[in-house]
């Protein structure tokens, strides 16, 4: 079996496909996977290390840019398109899988105009345009959120929550601690704004230690920053005397999870997909400039249910995150709600109803060509 995965740009648009390549991987260890996305996204470093295949295509945003950069994108498009046409007639796959973003826009396109089986993969609960687009052409729509299917033709789409990887759920507490040079018997609070970090989530932080001092002894910190303001929150840390791991990037997701008491972080949904799948307590934080607020809303619908605390990027400051930080910390019954709540929320099988989907598919135009044959 040969299977084509594209997508990407961050973290919330690739894990989605991991998480189904690992599942693909699992099931039949010698189906071919090649990615394609682009040399600027998260996927250019951690494809690789994953052990898998990416093939560069010169794909760029269309939405919200400026006209000169609108143009280089339909121009960059129309590249993309022709050199994934080419590619799929050379590697032929039995099926192709958009995972989000603009960087799935021409694989798809392109498997489309060849009549290769296709899914596309939706993980918020407000539908970006490339894949609004792009639901038009797949032949199936994986959505994580009911309220997203009003933004595809309701006879491809199936509710099936958000996938993640596997061993998210096994990652070991102990050795995370080794791992990350991390304090056991310390209340572990979780920092990270996603793939590329959030300066304001950063800057909350390094405020709110100040607020937080009498409890050095008692709390640390595992922090994703990103490059840019890795040393000046490594040294926030330091000054104030906590314990803390600080990393531009943190590769150990599943470790990272196990340790932590308390996640503060942005409210994209493959992030919240493996919050909730761990049951871990949170504070979320939405990047205010999402397409179509949709992380405000998937913040919003967790707190609604108990599951997580909200606050808006223009009201985050250290105070009021170390106030969070702290009520959390004192109220063990609170957080244990919360588990209970986040868990209740999610879909740990979600990855396996989605391969599900694509091995039938297959199966289906397998079926389908040797009907013809047949008749032939």
């Amino acid at each position: 079996m040969r299977v084509v995965i594209a997508g990407g740009g961050t973290g919330g648009h690739l894990y989605p496909g991991l998480a189904l390549a690992d599942e693909l991987r699992a099931r039949d260890p010698g189906t071919e996977i090649v990615f394609m996305g682009t040399v600027y996204g998260i996927e250019a470093r951690v494809v690789p290390r994953e052990g898998y295949t990416i093939r560069f295509i010169p794909a760029e945003g269309f939405v919200g840019g400026s006209l000169s950069r609108k143009v280089r994108s339909l121009y960059r498009f129309f590249r993309a398109l022709g050199e994934s046409r080419a590619f799929m007639r050379e590697f032929c796959p039995d099926i192709v899988v958009g995972s989000g973003g603009y960087a799935s826009m021409a694989p798809l396109t392109a498997a489309w105009m060849l009549s290769i089986p296709t899914i596309l993969l939706e993980q918020n609960t407000v539908a970006g345009m490339a894949n609004r687009l792009l639901g038009h052409l797949a032949r199936s729509v994986c959505i994580t959120y009911q309220d997203s299917m009003a933004y595809f033709p309701r006879e491809k789409v199936h509710l099936t929550g958000n996938p993640v990887r596997e061993r998210i759920l096994k990652g070991s507490r102990s050795a995370a601690l080794r791992l990350f040079s991390l304090r056991e018997g310390l209340f572990t609070v979780f920092v990270f704004g996603g793939s590329a970090g959030a300066a304001s989530i950063n800057e909350a932080v390094m405020d709110a230690l100040q607020y937080l001092v009498d409890l050095k002894d008692e709390i640390q910190f595992l922090h994703q920053t990103g490059e840019r303001d890795f040393d000046r929150v490594r040294d926030a840390y330091r000054t104030y005397g906590f314990g803390a791991m600080v990393s531009p990037f943190i590769y150990q997701m599943p470790e990272a999870y196990a340790v932590a008491d308390l996640v503060v972080s942005r409210a994209g949904a493959t992030t919240l997909a493996e919050m909730t799948v761990t049951g871990k307590p949170a504070i979320l934080v939405p990047y205010p400039y999402a397409a179509a607020n949709h992380q405000e809303v998937n913040a919003a619908k967790l707190e609604r249910l108990g599951a997580a605390v909200m606050i808006r990027n223009a009201e985050l400051n250290g105070r009021r995150l170390s106030g969070e930080i702290r009520r959390l910390y004192n109220d063990p019954a609170l957080r244990a709600h919360m588990r209970t709540k986040a868990m209740g929320l999610g879909r740990p099988d979600a990855v396996k109803r989605i391969a599900d989907i694509a091995l039938s598919l297959i199966s289906l135009e397998r079926s389908r060509e040797g009907c013809l044959n047949s008749s032939e």
